[in-house]
């Protein structure tokens, strides 16, 4: 038996369609899971976005039963490879401004209250009602800069523009089981656990994954300039195991009820669990894909990290202290449709280099005779 794959699948794998990734002696392969079988679809499509484009071929070389695990001699990688990697941000309004309002109110729930109903007063609805861009969003916006409370993260949150940046380069994110990386000089970090749509050349959303959005709290708190610098790091984002593609069974309404579920386990016997729950998120899914096409065209397709509800408030070493990692922290993130993904924690400075960048991997192909079916 070679490696297992019914741990990090979800229960129902059976009823769906899975796409990934591959590493063999002679390079990535693309395989299929379906029918409780799983298919080698390399000689047919050498890339997932090839094969996310042709709309899934059929055929291909059968690689046994999925209760069998990979065959000796592969290795599962991130099931992404030519696509762009984006994501949004805030894009879970009331945790932000709920922090917003805990900052203000400095710990106190009666003064928390207080402060929540005068807004709600201000804007005539209920803070959780609100949608981004809308004439109560901006009403809000006035009461809260009235307050002296207003901020470039809730511009993001409840304005009509959501935040969406480049996460990391084409080819460099690592996949289930891989070490996961935060700088080395990073002192205040987490893990982010979302929802990740996967967008094909033409612009449809084709299916879902999970991801890690690995945050450097120190460096973004320091200054939003400082983005790029904390989420773009050596293995600092993880995708896998499998995109669960869009059939009968399975599609976007399954996305937006989603609960993505966490778990931190330190080698010093820590624990941490979060949840990150769709059903509250502020801006459809599919709106966040809308905004990321509107001016912008993704010849390969692109996958989009949807945001995260969860921020990490357990104390780790003292009370006071939060939460950050520590290298050898075991980070799970499992969605009951989607699976799970297992990363271990480590520096970017010691994870493993990133190597196959575009270059070498269309050399690859080529030297495969492939080149023409990515």
């Amino acid at each position: 038996m070679g490696t297992s794959l019914t741990a990090c699948l979800p229960h129902d794998f059976t009823d769906g369609a899975f796409i990934g990734r591959a590493q063999a002696a002679d390079g990535p392969h693309v395989i299929v899971l379906e029918s409780g079988r799983i298919r080698d679809i390399t000689e047919i499509a050498s890339t997932v976005s090839g094969a996310l484009a042709r709309g899934m071929p059929d055929g291909g070389k059968d690689l046994g039963a999925i209760e069998d695990g990979l065959p000796e001699g592969l290795e599962l990688l991130s099931p992404i490879d030519i696509q762009c990697v984006k994501a949004c941000g805030v894009t879970f309004a009331v945790s932000a401004i709920e922090r917003v309002i805990e900052e203000r109110a400095r710990g106190d729930a009666g003064a928390a209250a207080e402060i929540r109903i005068g807004l709600e007063a201000t804007i005539g609805a209920g803070i959780r009602a609100v949608v981004p861009g809308s004439d109560e969003a901006m009403a809000l916006k006035q009461a809260l800069i009235a307050q002296g409370m207003w901020s470039q993260y809730l511009e993001v949150a409840i304005g009509p523009d959501a935040e969406v940046f480049s996460k990391s380069p084409v080819l460099s994110t690592v996949g289930h089981g891989a070490p996961i990386g935060v700088r080395s000089d990073s002192s205040w970090n987490n893990p982010e656990p979302e929802v990740v749509l996967v967008v094909d050349p033409a612009g449809n959303t084709v299916g879902a994954t999970l991801g890690n959005d690995v945050n450097l709290r120190d460096f973004e708190g320091r200054s939003a300039l400082l983005l790029s610098k904390a989420k773009d790091n050596t293995a600092s984002c993880a995708i896998g195991p499998f995109i669960r593609l869009f059939d009968a069974g399975f599609g976007i309404d399954d996305v937006r009820r989603a609960d993505v579920e966490l778990v931190v386990e330190g080698q010093d016997n820590f624990r941490m669990e979060g949840t990150n729950r769709m059903t509250e998120i502020s801006r459809d899914p599919l709106e966040l894909v809308r905004q990321t096409l509107s001016e912008h065209s993704y010849p390969d397709g692109f996958v989009l990290f949807c945001g995260t509800l969860f921020a990490p408030t357990q104390d780790r070493d003292e009370p006071g202290g939060g939460f950050t990692h520590k290298v050898g922290d075991r980070v799970t993130i499992r969605s009951e449709r989607l699976g799970t993904l297992t990363n271990t924690v480590t520096t970017s400075r010691d994870a493993p280099k990133w190597a196959m960048g575009i270059g070498a991997f269309m050399r690859n192909l080529a030297a495969r005779g492939l080149v023409d079916r990515a």
